[in-house]
């Protein structure tokens, strides 16, 4: 009798870790890995391949890990293929209902286990050559409502709270700006990641522009490539600056990243972007997809669940950089005492900021509530602008209500609506999947649960996606 194949081998989870730390570095500056690229994959495998046997292998994880050889299996096939990913470099300081707003994308191409080939653009660029060919698509409602926005291009095209459509409509807008790779997967990092990884790295410093670190290296960088270069009339050295402080610290980070004792770190973050949506997947392949999907790596909404759902979804417009510091909160109560099942949504926009500047200013937002399909909207118990759209999404399968959200800096403000569920959902056996909106950092969530008998609180925090199984009745001895 043939020995089983392993879960997994040494080199394929390595890649595996490898890969994504490239995608998260790739927010502060692909084009230094396009650079690197052979030494830091083949140099990365070389040394972690001497300290795989340290990277917690936990039960729970299992399902996890099985998917994560697979995929790497495909990754370092050597068959000569060249496999293309589109990676999708969003900034959730300005937050998008797919994560943040689209400024970059990038072309990574990988052929027997090593990236051969990295391409970087600002979405604008593709963006113009769209708007120089005369092509129109039209944009969400809320877009032209409310951003002044008339045509739909690549930096809006993450206007759903479904991955998995929204990296087909990236694709679509690529082509439309005169892309020809045709992709394998498409691959979506929010700017977190940076401040993630440099909590396995620790803070960077930086001469002239001073030390990143976790609680605000993105923001920071932000501020050092961003603020210092907006205008026309930035001089060639000033450009050149602007590149080198992303070189010097994705070369610092990369160095930091090869230690040994790194490993286990790594390991984790690359499990926690995936599980918080920080990093999403979308493969054309669909036993790949249906794999990504098993372990909820992509980032879609979840469409067969038969209990209780809720998912808020934000979507920033006009309000800059706002979203660093926007703290939110979620109290959810549903009321089974009356004949008909009643829900209440209470969102709390906590606006930190004191005074206004290049990134930030008062918030708005076109804030979006995905409920079972079937629900009614009964009354909005705060008043927002341009009242209440409700409308079925069978896509989704969800019943969508969406509101404007206008919040000052230095206010709380909370939110809400109230509506019916559909009398499918009962008190028994009760079962509730909250799902988390990418890009949105750890939300602290309430649910409250009334019955005739008595009522339940409990309260969680909303890291990744929830699913709430609240017992009503006693069991019977």
């Amino acid at each position: 009798m043939k020995p089983s194949k392993p879960l997994f081998t040494k080199k394929r989870l390595i890649f595996a870790i490898v890969i994504i730390a490239i995608l998260g570095l790739g927010w502060i500056g692909l084009t230094t890995i396009k650079s690197h690229k052979t030494q830091f994959a083949v140099g990365s495998l070389a040394l972690f391949e001497k300290v795989s046997k340290l990277l917690p292998l936990e039960p729970n994880t299992k399902k996890e890990i099985e998917v994560a050889n697979q995929l790497v299996q495909e990754l370092t096939l050597h068959d000569d293929r060249v496999r293309v990913f589109l990676v999708l470099l969003q900034n959730n300081y300005e937050l998008r209902p797919g994560g943040g707003f689209l400024g970059q994308y990038a072309v990574i191409k990988v052929k027997n286990a090593e990236i051969i080939s990295t391409v970087v653009e600002d979405a604008n660029l593709l963006d113009q050559r769209i708007k120089n060919a005369n092509i129109k698509v039209t944009p969400p409602w809320p877009l032209t409502r409310y951003a002044q926005i008339k045509r739909w291009m690549l930096r809006d095209s993450n206007f759903s709270p479904d991955f998995p459509y929204n990296a087909l409509k990236a694709e679509y807008f690529y082509r439309l700006g005169g892309g020809r790779e045709k992709f394998d997967a498409v691959v979506a990092v929010n700017s977190d990641v940076f401040n993630h990884l440099l909590d396995i790295t620790g803070p960077v410093t930086i001469s002239g522009f001073g030390t990143f670190s976790s609680a605000d290296g993105a923001l920071k960088l932000e501020e050092a490539v961003e603020k210092n270069y907006l205008g026309d009339d930035v001089s060639a050295e000033l450009k050149q600056n602007r590149k080198n402080v992303m070189k010097q610290i994705a070369a610092e980070m990369i160095t930091r990243l090869n230690h040994i004792d790194k490993i286990q770190s790594i390991a984790e973050f690359a499990q926690g972007e995936l599980r918080n949506k920080d990093i999403m997947l979308y493969f054309h392949d669909e036993r790949l997809q249906s794999l990504i999907k098993e372990v909820h790596w992509d980032g879609g909404v979840e469409t067969s669940w038969t209990g209780d759902y809720l998912m808020v979804v934000d979507a920033n417009l006009g309000a800059l950089k706002s979203d660093y510091f926007v703290k939110r909160s979620l109290q959810y109560t549903v009321d089974f005492t009356g004949e008909i099942p009643k829900a209440n949504v209470s969102y709390t926009y906590n606006h930190t900021a004191t005074h206004g500047d290049w990134r930030t200013s008062d918030y708005h937002t076109y804030t979006r509530i995905l409920a079972p399909l079937g629900s009614q909207y009964i009354d909005q118990s705060r008043r927002h602008t341009g009242g209440v759209i409700s409308q079925d999404s069978t896509d989704l399968n969800k019943t969508v209500f969406g509101y404007k959200v206008d919040a000052l800096m230095g206010r709380a403000l909370e939110t809400g609506i109230e509506y019916t569920l559909p009398n499918t959902i009962t008190p028994d056996n009760y079962r509730l999947l909250i799902q988390k909106q990418s890009g949105t950092g750890t939300i602290p969530v309430t649910i409250t649960l009334k019955t005739k008998d008595r009522e339940y609180t409990e309260s969680f925090e909303l890291k990744k996606d929830l699913n709430i199984s609240i017992q009503t009745k006693e069991e019977q001895k």
